[in-house]
C-alpha cells in the first residue's frame, strides 16, 4: 500500500491545477459547448472541454507510462 498515498497525491495535485485553469482561463467556455438557458434553468454540456481534457489526460497519462 506505498503506493496509494503518493497516488492520491498526485491525483490531487492534477485536480488542484485543472480547477485553477478551469477558475482562470476559458476553458470551460469553449466554442462547441452547449449551453440552454430556459426562464429558471440552465443546462451546460462541455463537449469540446471534454474532449480537449480527455486529450491532455491521455497524453499525461501516456508519458507517465513511459517513464516506468
Amino acid at each position: 500500500m506505498t503506493g496509494l498515498p503518493k497516488f492520491l497525491m498526485i491525483a490531487g495535485a492534477v485536480l488542484l491545477i485543472l480547477g485553477f485553469l478551469m477558475a482562470f482561463t476559458k476553458l470551460g467556455r469553449l466554442p462547441g459547448d452547449i449551453i440552454i438557458k430556459k426562464e429558471n434553468s440552465t443546462f451546460y454540456f462541455p463537449v469540446v472541454t471534454s474532449i480537449i481534457a480527455s486529450i491532455v489526460l491521455s497524453l499525461i497519462f501516456y508519458i507517465i507510462g513511459r517513464f516506468r
